[in-house]
This record gives structure tokens, sequence and C-alpha cells, in this order.
């Protein structure tokens, strides 16, 4: 090298970081450095050639930035591309066992539904299930609370090739959520058409095997504290903000990889709600 390239370099200047690239998968929460917005990844979409990745906030707003450079995930600065292409074409089984269907063209959503209590659960359903689902053409809607469920199932009007299978979360003996279940099957139709299971957990998060975590138990929540918020508490992760129950979600349900990875209770159920929507359609 000549000796007045040697000179054109400062030597001490610090080697420039190669970031870590990380694709836009659908819930990952991202940070713009520049605008300080902080949201989820809810779809990438195309604008004048450029490539745009969608947040939204806690409130559910939504902005569009550029895929690229100036984003922090949990602090750390990074890459942002687009998603990547699905699992190698030799997997034969999906996550939730069963023999993939390979070349899949989604069949056309029929009218009957799964409904589960919140987005966690559904994003914890899709996860697992989301390959049957597809091939089944059943989609799966949270319903944000169960609260008014019989309301929402009238709404539904169920009937013969119009049915639902309901998830709820703590549905055991004696409790509020027993009482919600039993008027919701009074409703006109719901009879044959409606199926309402359960699981015992508080929360879907208790779903998953806490071996899975690399604990033993879930941690125990004193009464009075926000669940969620206990929790992450317990498991000495941030806590205090909605961002950081958003963050520690998004860690819970990356250890999940497969059906394996959950808890029998939810197992039966989910199985039970699909047979039920599917029975008789083949």
């Amino acid at each position: 090298m000549d000796i007045h390239q040697w000179g054109a370099q400062d030597l001490s200047a610090p080697k420039r970081r190669e970031l870590r690239r990380v694709p836009a998968a659908l819930g990952l929460l991202l940070e713009d450095v520049q605008s300080g917005w902080v949201g989820e990844v809810v779809r990438i979409e195309r604008s004048g050639g450029m490539r745009l990745v969608v947040l939204e906030d806690r409130r559910g707003k939504t902005r569009s930035f550029p895929t690229g450079f100036g984003f922090l995930l949990e602090g750390e600065p990074v890459e942002v591309t687009e998603p990547q292409a699905a699992a190698s074409a030799s997997a034969t089984r999906t996550a939730s066992g069963s023999v993939r269907v390979e070349k899949l063209k989604a069949r056309t959503a029929l009218a009957s539904r799964i409904w589960v209590e919140g987005k966690h659960d559904a994003e914890l359903v899709e996860k697992v299930w989301g390959h049957d689902l597809r091939v089944e053409g059943i989609v799966v809607e949270p319903l944000h609370g169960v609260d008014d469920l019989a309301g929402a199932v009238a709404d539904f009007s169920p009937g013969p090739g119009r049915k639902l299978g309901i998830l709820v979360d703590h549905l055991v003996s004696g409790s509020k959520e027993e009482r919600i279940a039993a008027e919701a099957m009074r409703v006109p139709g719901a009879r044959g058409n409606v199926l309402i299971v359960g699981h015992p957990y508080v929360d879907v998060w208790q779903s998953i095997r806490p071996q899975v975590l690399g604990i033993a138990a879930w941690p125990v929540v004193p009464r009075g504290t926000d669940w969620k918020t206990g929790i992450l508490r317990g498991l000495g992760w941030p806590h205090a903000t909605h961002a950081d129950v958003a963050r520690g979600w998004r860690q819970l349900l990356g250890k999940v990889t497969s059906y394996a990875d959950l808890e029998p209770s939810l197992l039966g159920r989910v199985e039970e709600v699909i047979d039920f929507l599917t029975t008789g359609r083949h």
C-alpha cells in the first residue's frame, strides 16, 4: 500500500460495527430512533418501490417507517429486513405435530370461527396451529374479554355451517367464567353449533410449560397485583410499562416452537375445538 494511503486513514477510529439483521416479523416490538415511536409490527407494505414496516403503538395508532437502519430492538440498534421466506420444504411436520401440507394454498375462510379471549391467545394458537387452520379455512379472532359473551354469540347468529368454537381463560367450576359460558350457551342457535371450552389458567401465558423457560413453576402473583406485571416481576424481567409487558410476551412466545412446549390442558381444548368445527366437512 502506498504511504499516502496509510496517511489518509484514521487508525484510531473504531471499526464500524455490523448491526444484527432482524426480519420484520408480526408482533416484533420496535422503536424508531429518530421519532421515538414504539410499536409492534402489524404488516409490511410497499410504497413507490420502497418497503415500509407498519408499527402499532399501545393506543392502536399506526405509523409507517422504511425498513433498514434506525430501529432499536430491546435497546439494541438493529437493521430491520423483510420477513424471511418460509422454512425449508423438507419439513414434514407442523408445530402442532400434524403432517405439513406442501405448496399450501389457504382455503377461503369459512363462516365458522374460533374465538379466544385476547391477542396473546390468538398469537399462541396461530404459532402452533396456524398451518392447520389455514388448511381448514378457519379464522381465529380475539374477543378482548368475555364479559358479554352471550351478546357476541347472539350477534354472530350461529347455526349449521356457521359454528363457533370458543376458548375461555380460567374456565373452572364455580368461576365467573363458568356462569358466562352457561349464559352464552342459552342463546338461540347455540346448542349444537357453539362449543365453549377452557383451560384452568388465569392467563394463556401459563399454558406455556415453565420448564421451557428454565423454571420449575410459574411465579405466584400476590392478590391485588396485576397478573402480567406480577409474573414479569417474578421472572426478574422489566415490568413497569406497557412496552415491558409486550416485550415480555414476545420473549415468552419466542420460547414456543411446537405443541410440546404447551400444557396438555390447552392442547386438548384447542384440538377439541378444531375437531368440532371440521367434523363432517371432508
